[in-house]
């Protein structure tokens, strides 16, 4: 079953990290400044593909900001596609840069 972490470390990106049987698959880069959560980055293992850990990555993502009460700047293209989407799911999250 995978897992997944939020890591931070110092001069580094922020990540949720996405762990299969201890082996890193899969991170979300973001970065949380100003109660807002920038996600600038998704990728999966390519062997990986086709298997839901994209999705499980936005909704650990999305979790956390609710819980931490921040907006979304979805820079991500696929997080961002997302949110177009299904903006009935997130429309409480997205912060629009307009």
């Amino acid at each position: 079953m995978a897992e997944i972490k939020f890591e931070t470390f110092p001069n580094e990106p922020s990540a949720f990290n996405l762990y299969l049987e201890e082996v890193k698959i899969g991170e979300m880069i973001v970065e949380v400044k100003d109660n807002n959560l920038t996600v600038y980055h998704t990728e999966v293992d390519p062997d990986q593909s086709g298997n839901g850990y994209a999705g499980q990555l936005l909704a650990e993502m999305v979790a956390y900001a609710r819980a931490q009460k921040l907006k979304v700047i979805p820079l991500c293209p696929y997080v961002h596609a997302q949110f177009n989407r299904h903006p009935d799911l997130y429309a409480d999250l997205w912060k629009n840069e307009d």
